[in-house]
């Protein structure tokens, strides 16, 4: 979709809508990955970021460990509203799986321990660029819509045993996405002015 680079970021929004198909390739949504993957920056140049792409069944299997993770942890009586949230998202095309390496910032820590405390925020600011460019490029390419989910710490072994994943990458969201349906209402915001502060 040919939008201004501010037309896009305001058409970005969170989908919940979706649907198991996709206007564009999965070698366009890989290219997507391996833009940000490229381009975003990171502090000290560390890189720490890790993404996965599930796609099909992997996709399916990463939202039934969701779903059957959580059926655990909440009463019966009260998971219909769970398993309907979670059932919007499997009703996707893909998800993807964002990770910052954890052996990257140990090292950084260790090389430059005046910074130590820092690097795992900085690590966090370094993933929120990728979940934000990546939502931003998925939304503009054509009708996809996204969502920022986060139900990790409650899955991250599931997901590190079911695809073999190295153990110092630490899980911090997940992004369903599929073709876009019902767009969400306009969203509400609160003055500027309340949120700046301006020195001339």
């Amino acid at each position: 979709m040919d939008r201004s680079f501010r037309e896009a970021l305001k058409n970005r929004r969170s989908f919940y809508d979706i649907e198991n198909r996709s206007p564009v390739s999965d070698a366009l949504i890989e290219e997507i990955i391996d833009f940000a993957l490229e381009h975003m920056p990171s502090a000290f140049n560390s890189q720490t970021t890790r993404l996965v792409l599930l796609l099909g069944e992997h996709h399916k299997k990463l939202w039934n460990i969701v779903m059957e993770t959580l059926r655990e942890m909440i009463p019966a009586d009260k998971f219909a509203a769970t398993e309907k949230k979670v059932g919007s998202f499997a009703a996707g095309y893909g998800t993807i799986l964002f990770f910052e390496d954890q052996n990257i910032v140990k090292d950084l820590q260790g090389r430059f321990p005046t910074y130590a405390d820092n690097f795992p925020v900085w690590a966090q600011h370094a993933s929120a660029m990728h979940q934000f460019a990546i939502w931003t490029m998925l939304e503009d390419e054509e009708g996809l819509g996204a969502s920022l989910q986060h139900y990790n710490p409650i899955i991250d072994a599931k997901v590190r045993e079911a695809w073999s994943l190295e153990p110092d990458w630490l899980l911090v969201a997940q992004m369903p996405f599929g073709s876009a349906g019902k767009r969400p209402d306009p969203k509400e915001t609160q003055p500027v002015d309340a949120r700046k502060k301006v020195f001339k």
